[in-house]
């Protein structure tokens, strides 16, 4: 088995921690990961994608062309890597931000309004697990206690107090999708 897992979108909007997250929660399930940044100087407002490449085998390239997961954030994201999935593969967009998505038809396409869905807990940073949500219920890939032991890792204990709303924001991303 390997997965290729492709997140895009603004610098802010939690990319990072998201690809961050599955290739930690890969691991905690006994799976090999490689998680490939790729952001421009800014911090903030700029371009930023990450690439995960999951196996249950050893990993001896992160690099692909196409992925069969691509999560994008954002219109600039959606234009730069919507050609890059391979058929058959998922693609997931923020429906808040991004007008509806209805090609290529070789894949499935899910509308998910993550923007929308954290601003009702108001608490607009934990878009990213929204969005995060909806894909493992529909990949089914990665066990929900991996994913909250990861997420109580890379939070730290200085943001420890950020687990519950994170946590809520992955239910409700889950219930998204019907």
């Amino acid at each position: 088995m390997i997965r290729t897992i492709r997140i895009s979108g603004f610098g802010g909007q939690g990319v990072m921690l998201t690809g961050q997250l599955l290739a930690y929660a890969a691991n905690k399930q006994g799976l090999y990961s490689l998680w490939v940044p790729t952001y421009g100087p800014e911090t903030r407002g700029g371009t930023a994608n990450c690439s995960i490449t999951i196996s249950d085998k050893p990993i001896y390239s992160p690099v692909f062309q196409k992925s069969d997961d691509l999560i994008i954030f954002n219109e600039p994201s959606l234009a730069k890597f919507g050609h890059k999935i391979k058929p058959g593969g998922n693609l997931f967009y923020n429906s808040s931000l991004i007008k509806p998505v209805t090609e290529p038809t070789d894949i499935q396409i899910y509308a998910v309004p993550m923007s929308e869905l954290a601003q009702s807990l108001d608490k607009p940073q934990v878009a990213n697990m929204v969005m995060l949500g909806a894909y493992l219920k529909k990949t089914n890939i990665f066990k929900e206690e991996a994913i909250i032991e990861s997420l109580k890792y890379l939070l730290g204990t200085k943001k420890v107090g950020m687990v519950p709303i994170n946590q809520t924001a992955l239910a409700i991303g889950f219930e998204a999708l019907a």
